[in-house]
Formats: C-alpha cells, structure tokens, sequence
C-alpha cells in the first residue's frame, strides 16, 4: 500500500519473512549501483535476523564486499566492546567475517564525550561524500535501515528532543535517552538519514501495533518524519499491522 507520499507499506507474514524481503531489497540496491555503496545499518534486536542473512549463503556470495561500505545510524555511548553497542551487534552478526575492516565505519565512542563523537562521525561522513552540504540528486547512502520505538523515535532521534528539529547538522550528540537503555547515544539526524536512495524500516511483533498505528496516522513523531529524498519503505509482519491496515 502506498500512502500519501513517498512511503510505501509491505505486509509480510514474519519475523523470518521480514529478514528475507529487507536482504532482497538491500541486494537490489547493492546490484543497482556498480560503484561505491554506502549502507547505514540500525542497532536494536529487529534487524539480527537480516544481518545473519547477509553473512551467509546465499546473500554473502551476492554482496560485493570490497566496494560497500557500512555505516551506522546510531550509537549508545558505550565502549566498542560493551554488549550495548550497536556495531557490535552487527560486526558479530556477519561484518566481521564479511567485509574489509576499511568498509567498516563505527562511531568513535572512545571520544571524550557525545557531542565530540558526532563531530567526528560528521567529518567522517563529509569526507565520504566529497562535500559540506548534502544534495537532494547525489544522496549520501544507497539503503537507511531504521526502526521504531516504543515511543515512535528512530534512530535515536526522541519525541520532544532538540535533535529532531535539527536542519543543519548531520549527526549529533543525545545527552539522555528516552527509553532503555538510558545511556547517552550519538545519532544521525533526519536530514542525514533521509539522504538516501531508500530508507527500509523494520517493524515486527504486536508489541509495535499500537506505536505504528500512531505513526502511519500521521502522528508528529520522529518515526513519522522520516523519509527518504527517494524511497520510503515499511516491511510490517502481520503482528505489527495495524488493523485499519489488514484489509487493505
């Protein structure tokens, strides 16, 4: 279903169908671009089974590895080796056996605080595009994973913070977090994040029905300001839909 604007919404039947149908789309990216690929990665426990995909046949011997970079688009505050860090999650998951440590781009959470990490995870974005400002027609990223909170936020972009309305910045520091873990982050913003030829979110199980009927209801929350300058797309499992959503 397609809604009013640039988002399209995919029913799949679950967690194991979602995992599949995101790693088709990612592939597809991969394959459609013959140069340098950049993929932002999410944290959270939704995108565990699409990682484990990637690493294994047959979705490994699709990828390029030498030529696609990995990028993320949020991080917890923590050391590299801490079990909250989002990269870790997904070096452990397939990166490390996979793709060259150069392709690997983690934030620096050994900085001496947030805002400085942002700082330089922005240097580091800027210099891979091969530009200050980001253009609407040269997008910075081939596939944006995303989720959805409890709360509605993404990435680490909350309800009510400052980061959300930032215009200007590409990453930013987020002193206190939302929801658990309450552990400062360091998070793109929605410009950076929506600097992409197709942001894919990952929604699954019927804890997240009632924050998505919100979202998809047009709700002012960050999950609902996230778009893609190309494609928007929402691969739902069946527990997640909305039941205005079911029929359709």
């Amino acid at each position: 279903m397609v809604l009013n604007d640039n988002r399209r919404i995919i029913a799949v039947a679950d967690p194991v169908a979602l995992a599949k149908a995101a790693a088709e789309r990612l592939l597809s990216r991969i394959a459609g671009n013959g140069d340098r690929v950049a993929i932002c990665l999410t944290g959270g426990s939704s995108p565990k089974q699409l990682y484990e995909l990637l690493g294994n046949e047959p979705y490994r011997g699709q990828i390029p590895w030498d030529r696609v970079h990995w990028f993320i688009g949020d991080e917890r505050f923590v050391p590299a080796g801490n079990a909250l860090n989002n990269m870790r999650m997904a070096r452990q998951a397939f990166l490390n056996r996979c793709a060259p440590l150069v392709n690997i781009h983690p934030m620096a959470t050994g900085a001496a605080d947030p805002d400085e990490a942002a700082h330089r995870y922005e240097t580091e974005l800027k210099s891979f595009y091969g530009a200050d400002s980001l253009d609407p027609a040269r997008p910075l990223f081939d596939v944006v994973l995303m989720g959805v909170g409890p709360d509605g936020h993404t990435a680490s972009l909350f309800p009510g913070y400052p980061a959300t309305d930032e215009k200007e910045r590409w990453v930013v520091g987020v002193p206190n977090a939302h929801v658990e873990p309450f552990v400062s982050r360091v998070t793109l913003t929605l410009p950076a994040l929506g600097s992409c030829h197709e942001m894919l979110f990952e929604v699954s199980g019927a804890d997240k029905r009632a924050i998505l009927t919100r979202v998809l209801a047009g709700e002012d929350l960050p999950a609902g300001r996230a778009v893609s300058v190309g494609e928007t797309t929402w691969l739902v499992d069946r527990a997640a839909l909305p039941e205005n959503f079911r029929e359709q």
